[in-house]
């Protein structure tokens, strides 16, 4: 009887360590918490036709302004959301059979940023003093030293809105108030996708 006992009460000692064992290593286990996904970036571009600003806002934070020169009124710029769809750096400047290398002389400067509509994008420039004005063929210009800045701060597939009147975002990001103005913006007719088409530069878009 005695023999019995002993082993009862062996039996249940082993019980006894192994509940303790599985309850000291649940608390190890459960302090290793699965890993969260990364968080998306939402990187996007704004531009305002009406100030000639451009601001890069990351996940609602305004992270850069540079001063741009827009679509002069004879070739307007587009309004709208767009997609970066290329980045070139010392790009290749094609006109009507003209080719100008990288350089002092190229017209889209020392960087150039695609957009998801044929024949636009963001570039360099080889003429500063257009900085500020409507003066291009439609693209967004910058001075070279702000665009290579910008061109770290991309990737393909941001996205680009380019608003043609001051709205309430706008006003948010650039200052002021709101205002009704509006700028002359590229129409989607025939002639315009014409234009588009007559417009070649950096590696085949327009500037």
């Amino acid at each position: 009887m005695n023999g019995l006992t002993q082993w009862a009460q062996n039996a249940a000692s082993k019980q006894i360590l192994s509940v303790l064992a599985l309850a000291t290593g649940l608390p190890c286990w459960a302090q290793n918490p699965v890993a969260a996904p990364p968080q998306q970036r939402e990187r996007t571009v704004l531009v305002s036709l009406v100030d000639r600003k451009l601001a890069v806002v990351d996940n609602g934070v305004v992270v850069a302004t540079f001063e741009v020169a827009v679509g002069a009124d004879v070739s307007p710029s587009p309004t709208g959301e767009f997609k970066i769809v290329s980045r070139v750096s010392n790009p290749t400047y094609y006109h009507r059979g003209t080719v100008i290398p990288t350089g002092k002389d190229n017209p889209v400067g020392t960087r150039w940023v695609g957009l998801s509509l044929k024949g636009y994008g963001i570039h360099g420039t080889n003429a500063p003093r257009s900085i500020g004005r409507a003066a291009s063929h439609g693209c967004i210009r910058l001075r070279n030293r702000d665009m290579e800045r910008l061109f770290t701060m991309l990737k393909v597939g941001d996205a680009v809105q380019i608003h043609g009147e001051r709205d309430e975002e706008v006003a948010r990001v650039f200052g002021g108030e709101k205002q009704e103005t509006e700028v002359t913006v590229a129409e989607n007719t025939t002639q315009n996708i014409d234009q588009q088409e007559a417009r070649q530069c950096a590696v085949g878009l327009g500037n």
